[in-house]
């Protein structure tokens, strides 16, 4: 499988919230998916690139904006033949094992109907990130058992195929010195060889029946990466590594240009020599969007997706606005 793009959307949980103050939000969350969905649409029919458009890590208390979502993408169906976003993600994994189990069973449901795939989370990712904090949570929280994973192969795979399961197996959001975090992709080794014992005859030729996700992988050992993929990731987020790519571009920048970055006006070259091209927010910008460029493409060389699978041909973009015309058909 290869991933040439991923638009990934999230809502944060603000906890602190009140409860109509969060309705807002939500509302407004939804909105803002689906207008970025649309954005990322139109772009990428213009390059002629496959997009998967996922949302991340939506809690229980978000389920109301996933909804929306999944809402959206039946209209989108009905005249296109194909969801509006690609994927979601329902991280219960604070709940008890059955409510969660349960939840996503309803889910997929629906998702499966109009080909949106379900992903969901056993245990617990340990760090911080988006204000939840998992940085002292239980040891054993952090590994998920093959027992476990093997109930929500059984309770979902009768509904559709059309999941993946971001087990536990020690990952951690963020990014920490060596020896703090301890990976055991092993752990998924072990699923898939309970899993294919317990269904027999029915596993799949490559006795790797569960399709996995490796959640919290910035940071992590590349002897590690690769074993995971051996075991069934096909999927893996990154995030903090490109949340610190994107900001050293900006950093680099600043340190490049740092003298001409102090006024509107005056600089090394003269002290009425304007400064504008150089505090254009488009150029620190533009430094961050490349330096993710190059990250990414060590992600792609790290999970080896490269050249992997052929674009084919492209065909001309036909959702533009002719010349009459000022919006996009949708």
């Amino acid at each position: 499988m290869m991933l040439l793009l991923l638009s990934s959307f999230q809502l944060v949980d603000h906890s602190f919230m009140p409860e109509r103050a969060l309705i807002t939000q939500i509302k407004a969350a939804i909105a803002g998916a689906i207008s970025g969905a649309f954005h990322v649409r139109t772009l990428a029919e213009q390059y002629g690139i496959p997009v998967i458009l996922h949302t991340d890590h939506c809690s229980k208390k978000l389920l109301p904006w996933v909804d929306g979502l999944v809402s959206a993408s039946e209209r989108y169906f009905k005249t296109h033949g194909e969801p509006l976003f690609s994927s979601h993600m329902l991280d219960l994994s604070e709940e008890p094992i059955h409510e969660n189990i349960e939840i996503c069973k309803e889910y997929l449901q629906r998702m499966s109907k109009i080909g949106v795939l379900l992903e969901m989370e056993l245990g617990i990712t340990g760090g911080e990130e988006d204000g939840v904090n998992n940085e002292d949570a239980a040891q054993e929280d952090l590994y998920s058992k093959p027992e476990e994973i093997y109930e929500v192969y059984k309770a979902l795979t009768p509904i559709s195929n059309m999941f993946t399961v971001a087990a536990a197996f020690g990952n951690v959001h963020g990014v920490y010195s060596p020896g703090n975090v301890k990976l055991e992709p092993k752990i998924l080794d072990k699923a898939q060889k309970f899993i294919t014992e317990k269904i027999g005859e029915s596993a799949p030729a490559d006795k790797k029946p569960v399709l996995f996700v490796f959640h919290g992988g910035s940071g992590s050992d590349l002897q590690d990466i690769r074993e995971a993929i051996d075991y069934g990731v096909i999927k893996m987020n990154i995030d903090t590594d490109t949340q610190w790519s994107y900001w050293n571009g900006i950093r680099e920048y600043e340190k490049k240009f740092h003298d001409y970055l102090q006024g509107q006006i005056g600089n090394p070259e003269g002290a009425t020599k304007p400064n504008k091209k150089y505090y254009d927010p488009r150029e620190p910008l533009r430094s961050a969007e490349k330096m993710t460029v190059q990250r990414l493409e060590q992600c792609f060389s790290d999970l080896k997706c490269q050249n992997i699978c052929g674009l084919g041909e492209v065909k001309a973009a036909s959702n533009v606005a002719g010349p009459r015309r000022g919006g996009l058909p949708v």
